[in-house]
């Protein structure tokens, strides 16, 4: 059998990603510098972007989906007047239209967009459709019909606005494509627009003020490879945005496993953190008709899924 290469570390490392790289070249460099076995980025982040990715690790990989599932903060600037093939400034330019905006037009035009909205994901987005990647049939000149998609911009706060664009910071759900939204918002304002930059700054509880960037972590590895271990951070408190439970110890062990429970107080249906009575994080479970389901355990083995109480 193949063994493994690396060390079995496990936690989530809140790294900020720059401008110009890829969102698996940042999660392989990291992985590299912590030489750590198993790893997985949270969604992707396009290379355009820079900000908050966070990056599992080990036992952390199995909790991924509810980072990515998670409600994001981002921060954008738009160009009026210029629509792009791809929607942003890496695009082949496909219309200009003069611009007769003022600042209440736009603010009009963000509160049209603001709440729950329907959204036709890009042409040059990683969604598949027939098994490939949008992206390749762009690349390839073809376009295809996409269904729209139900999302939510909870948040779209304008910061600057001038002749030539605007920026704005909004909160959204999963799934919310920011350079369609700045599209849809040139066309209400019968422009046009596209994406010129991208930060995200938050995903669930975790914000970018947290993060590491490239350089740092470059850095801590040629001084002391074992030092980038601090830099993890214990896989429940990267969690801490979705409801939790603590299992007294009979249940916990019960649940560890892999047997479901009765649940002694309501619980809304859903996803559930579950925890020892001693802050131990044991992982998620469902809770289902006043039962709650083990679904993604990880081992107590670890090392990483203890969090102190003050922490979640």
């Amino acid at each position: 059998m193949r063994r493994r290469r690396g060390r079995p570390v496990s936690g989530v490392l809140l790294l900020d990603k720059p401008t110009g790289v890829s969102s698996n070249h940042a999660l392989q460099t990291a992985r590299r510098l912590l030489n750590a076995a198993k790893a997985g980025h949270t969604g992707t982040l396009d290379p355009l972007a820079s900000g908050l990715l966070p990056l599992c690790f080990g036992e952390a990989t199995k909790v991924s989906q509810f980072l990515l599932g998670a409600d994001k903060t981002y921060r954008a600037r738009a160009r009026l007047g210029i629509t792009t093939s791809t929607g942003d400034r890496e695009g082949e330019v496909l219309r200009q239209r003069p611009v007769a905006v003022d600042a209440a037009r736009l603010a009009a035009a963000l509160v049209a967009h603001t709440g729950d909205l329907l959204q036709v994901p890009p042409m040059y987005s990683a969604l598949k459709q027939g098994g490939e990647r949008l992206y390749a049939l762009a690349r390839r000149g073809e376009t295809v019909e996409r269904p729209a998609r139900p999302v939510h911009v909870s948040r779209l706060e304008l910061l600057e606005f001038d002749e030539s664009g605007f920026e704005v910071e909004l909160d959204c759900s999963k799934g919310t494509y920011v350079r369609s939204l700045i599209e849809d918002i040139g066309e209400a304002l019968g422009c046009g627009a596209h994406m010129t930059a991208l930060r995200r700054l938050r995903v669930g509880a975790l914000d970018v003020r947290q993060a590491i960037d490239l350089e740092r972590l470059r850095a801590l590895a040629a001084d002391d490879p074992n030092a980038l271990d601090a830099c993890l951070m214990p896989i429940a408190e990267a969690l801490a945005h979705l409801p939790q439970l603590e299992l007294a110890p009979p249940e916990a062990v019960s649940l560890q496993r892999g047997q479901a429970q009765t649940l002694r107080q309501p619980l809304a249906d859903g996803w559930v953190a579950v925890f020892t009575q001693q802050r131990q994080f044991i992982g998620m479970a469902e809770a289902r008709d006043g039962r709650l389901l083990p679904r993604r355990l990880v081992s107590q083995d670890s090392g990483a899924d203890a969090v102190p109480a003050d922490a979640a």
